[in-house]
């Protein structure tokens, strides 16, 4: 079965064929390190920790790349303005790398609890300023910029002449070249539309470097060129990201690239949508992020309650990447019940005892999975097609239908290979060993209550029922023992 994917670049889904038969080479822009993460932040993390799972699953080797960008980034747009990061380290009088060290832990602390996979290579921009300098350079000798007052911008216009910048986001770049002509001569640059590769530091500015052209800093486009051609070659299979980042910052990378080495380096461009909140993106700019700290406290006052990593996980996953998800306290809470039937029939299913024959039809279920994940990464299929499962494994947990060892065995299988890893869902529980303990403490209270049922001691009896009732765990009982669930 071949994996399909939606390419940005072409505008359609393509049969994903990697340059190297064996291994997988991908890229994704990583966070902007200057502030806590918000749920946005979340939903690339998930969709590219979902396909490099999923890439694995099928056999490669996949080569993860995700930047930290801690240099670079400035207040206003790409080119204008105070550096976030290094604002941030003057307001609170600490060292720059200080800040860049805080937010990477606790972003590296939120993705570990919505238990994303850490990438194969984590690099930062700031680590590879020397070879942002020789990528600027080439571009230089290409032909494709100019040097300004110790500042180099990319030349747009001349590179459109030969090129098409524009081609991945779909814009008309002649008809914003003609609307900024007459701002010639009023900035550094030829044309506003002209984007920085090297920057010449203000006096005030606290992160810079030496170069041929100036104490400065590199551009933020200019950092995931560099890194991803260093670290995955002159071509690459797949660069991800936001789909924020399609323009001007991935648009900026192809040319980048292209004047640079002659050539493209990315094969499939992958973008997820936005999480929007009353249909606006959710973002730092426009004061309507909730940071996932907040969500997992449930301290914000646009939250009802706080919501667990593994609810925020189920809650994107549950919509297709490439769709805009609108947040709101009613989905999430739907979610969080979703998710908690989900490993109630898991719980169920690994409880199941066989049967010598089977009079549920539960084949095909790994294949019916792998096919939704193959089109495109269709991860609410593969929710919906575990749900309609579910229905089965009830049915054989309350005594209804019967499942016989092999088709037990298959059944459970795929649901692990599914449920933990490939979507990546968790028990939140608590670690195994705790868990198992757990578990092991309601079933010996359980099997006191049948003791004292069997003595006809109902007092004992509903008692226990009734306290572990307050305390949210449902006992039903059935023929053979009991089941219960919280």
């Amino acid at each position: 079965m071949d994996l399909v994917i939606y390419n940005t670049l072409s505008r359609k889904k393509e049969v994903f064929k990697p340059i190297n038969e064996h291994h997988v080479g991908m890229y994704v822009c990583g966070p902007t390190v200057y502030g806590d993460g918000h749920l946005g932040h979340a939903r690339p993390a998930i969709t590219f920790d979902t396909l490099y799972r999923y890439l694995m699953h099928l056999g490669y080797k996949v080569r993860y790349v995700r930047n930290i960008t801690d240099v670079g980034h400035l207040e206003h747009d790409a080119d204008e303005g105070e550096d976030k990061i290094a604002k941030k380290a003057r307001l609170e009088q600490l060292e720059p790398m200080e800040v860049v060290q805080y937010y990477t832990l606790r972003y590296h602390h939120a993705m570990e609890r919505l238990n994303v996979l850490p990438p194969s290579i984590e690099p930062h921009a700031s680590g590879h300023i020397i070879e942002q300098i020789e990528f600027v350079k080439k571009i230089l000798d290409a032909g494709y910029a100019y040097e300004s007052e110790g500042s180099v911008y990319f030349d747009v216009e001349k590179y459109n002449a030969k090129h098409h910048y524009g081609k991945l986001s779909g814009r008309n770049i002649d008809e914003l070249l003609e609307t900024t002509r007459e701002l010639d001569g009023q900035t550094e640059k030829r044309r506003s539309i002209d984007f920085a590769l090297w920057k010449k530091a203000a006096p005030e500015h606290i992160m810079h470097w030496p170069s041929p052209w100036s104490e400065g800093f590199p551009g933020w486009h200019l950092e995931c060129s560099t890194m991803g051609t260093k670290y995955l070659g002159e071509t690459f299979d797949i660069h991800g990201g936001g789909m924020d980042l399609m323009f001007p910052h991935h648009e900026c990378e192809i040319a980048q690239s292209v004047a640079a080495l002659g050539h493209e380096s990315v094969h499939y461009w992958m973008h997820n949508n936005m999480i929007t909140i009353n249909g606006q993106k959710m973002g730092k700019s426009l004061g309507n992020f909730i940071t996932l700290d907040q969500f997992f406290t449930g301290n914000h006052p646009s939250l009802n309650q706080a919501f667990s990593p593994m609810t925020i996980r189920f809650f994107i996953l549950q919509a297709h990447y490439r769709s805009t998800v609108d947040f709101s306290n009613d989905a999430l809470a739907a979610s969080e019940k979703g998710l908690q039937r989900l490993f109630e029939a898991y719980g169920r299913l690994m409880r199941l005892t066989p049967a010598e024959n089977s009079s549920v039809d539960v084949k095909g279920l790994r294949e019916r999975c792998e096919e939704a994940m193959c089109d495109d990464l269709n991860t609410p299929i593969v929710i919906s097609h575990l749900f309609d499962s579910a229905k089965a494994i009830n049915l054989v947990a309350d005594g209804k239908e019967t499942i016989n060892a092999e088709d037990l065995k298959e059944l459970q299988n795929t649901w692990k290979l599914m449920v933990e890893e490939i979507l990546g869902l968790k028990s939140e529980e608590g670690s195994s060993s705790v868990n198992e303990a757990y578990h092991q403490a309601v079933d010996l209270l359980l099997n006191i209550r049948m003791e004292a049922k069997k003595n006809k001691d109902w007092a004992t009896s509903d008692k226990i029922r009734d306290e572990l009732a307050k305390i949210g765990f449902v006992v039903k009982d059935k023929k053979d023992g009991f089941e219960w669930s919280l």
